[in-house]
């Protein structure tokens, strides 16, 4: 599995985002690799309709419906056909109460990646939730066009011990087929990325090259 994080990069804008979720779609068939795109609340049913990608919301918030302006509601999106979600991402800190309720909380059928920073998080409290993935991300990689969460392959596979039953994707700087190759063998499940993609001269020879790595272990 993939995660594309489209953040709110300006080449996400208006028809870029559709732009970008038609290659991920066209190399997710190519593959058969379950691909998904991280979206805005603005341009994930967009997303959804002009593609047929699978697209999650880059945040969700705790209030399913009712009186609650302003507030990102999971229920409000599966009806809207996205499936899942992220919480806590490092650019998106949430209380770790809030996290826990929006866990115990999401409809049913609604998958969330609970993001974390640290393997000590995972440790203390994470692995402790009903989140259906973790998504471990160093912050030191995020953004990092030399090195990648890959770099330190340790802090990986001590992650996946940590989230025991909870699949580990692993993220930040993963940008070719040597990192993924790498997250895959300390046990990772899935890889996530954002900047590599979304800001590189030619999307789909990345998206494609990084493929290639879940062939290859």
């Amino acid at each position: 599995m993939i995660l594309v994080n489209f953040k709110i990069y300006k080449e996400t804008f208006g028809d870029g985002a559709v732009k970008l979720a038609k290659i991920i779609k066209e190399v997710g068939d190519e593959s058969k690799i379950r691909m998904i795109v991280i979206a805005s609340a603005l341009d994930a049913a967009r997303i959804k309709e002009k593609t047929g990608v699978e697209v999650w919301l880059q945040n969700v918030d705790e209030y399913q419906e009712g009186k609650h302006t302003g507030w990102i509601s999971a229920e409000q999106a599966m009806a809207m056909g996205i499936g899942g979600g992220l919480v806590n991402h490092f650019e998106h800190q949430t209380p770790r109460g809030t996290v826990q309720k929006i866990i115990k909380n999401k409809p049913k059928g609604f998958e969330l990646a609970c993001c974390v920073k640290t393997t000590g998080q995972i440790e203390k409290w994470v692995a402790k939730t009903k989140a259906d993935y973790i998504f471990y991300e160093a912050p030191e990689f995020i953004g990092n066009s030399q090195q990648s969460v890959a770099t330190k392959p340790e802090s990986i596979k001590k992650a996946v011990e940590l989230s025991g039953k909870i699949p580990l994707i692993a993220g930040a700087g993963v940008k070719n087929k040597e990192d993924v190759e790498v997250c895959l063998k300390m046990g990772a499940k899935a890889v996530g990325l954002s900047s590599a993609l979304v800001l590189g001269d030619d999307p789909k020879k990345v998206l494609e090259d990084i493929a290639r790595g879940f062939g290859s272990v």
